[in-house]
């Protein structure tokens, strides 16, 4: 079924294009959200979240906006981030065992497994030092601008333009 005719059944309530497009997308899906909560089941819950927004809003979806992918990756990536700033996740991560957190700290560093699961590796080699340090920790991380500010130790401001400045060369190159 072509990509189009999927999405305009989703749109429709079609229970059979909701299933292939869960087939086509999860995978990459859990890839992102994955890549911002480092916690397996977790991500796993955060997914079929995601996938119940993709359901109940698909009649949101407009193409005109952008591709159906982005669309999807902005629900998990927002979902993720919802999930890390909350109480009850922020509770769960004070209790962990010392090794654990330092695995996830070592873990921080896959930003290049984390964009080529989406296909964005060839597109992110492009980009300098400093705009790859920047998607990564605001984009696949799930840092705020203040969070990235704090960790690149730069000023604020600095990083509000320079993201917006490699966004918009991401965008160039990719569309």
């Amino acid at each position: 079924m072509q990509q189009d005719k999927l999405i305009e059944e989703l749109q429709s309530g079609n229970e059979k294009a909701f299933s292939r497009i869960y087939e086509l997308y999860s995978q990459s899906t859990y890839g992102i959200i994955f890549g911002i909560i480092k916690d397996a089941s977790v991500s796993e819950e955060v997914l079929q979240d995601v996938f119940i927004k993709i359901w109940n809003n698909a009649s949101s979806y407009n193409p005109e906006k952008g591709r159906f992918f982005t669309w999807v990756l902005n629900i998990a990536r927002n979902a993720s981030i919802d999930k890390i700033r909350s109480k009850d996740f922020k509770n769960k991560k004070l209790n962990l065992k010392s090794d654990i957190f330092v695995d996830i700290l070592e873990s921080k560093s896959n930003f290049f497994g984390s964009i080529d699961a989406i296909g964005l590796q060839k597109y992110i080699d492009i980009l300098g030092p400093t705009c790859r340090k920047l998607i990564d920790l605001l984009f696949f991380q799930g840092f705020t601008q203040k969070e990235t500010s704090e960790e690149l130790q730069m000023p604020l401001g600095t990083v509000k333009t320079k993201n917006r400045v490699c966004i918009d060369k991401l965008r160039a190159k990719v569309l």
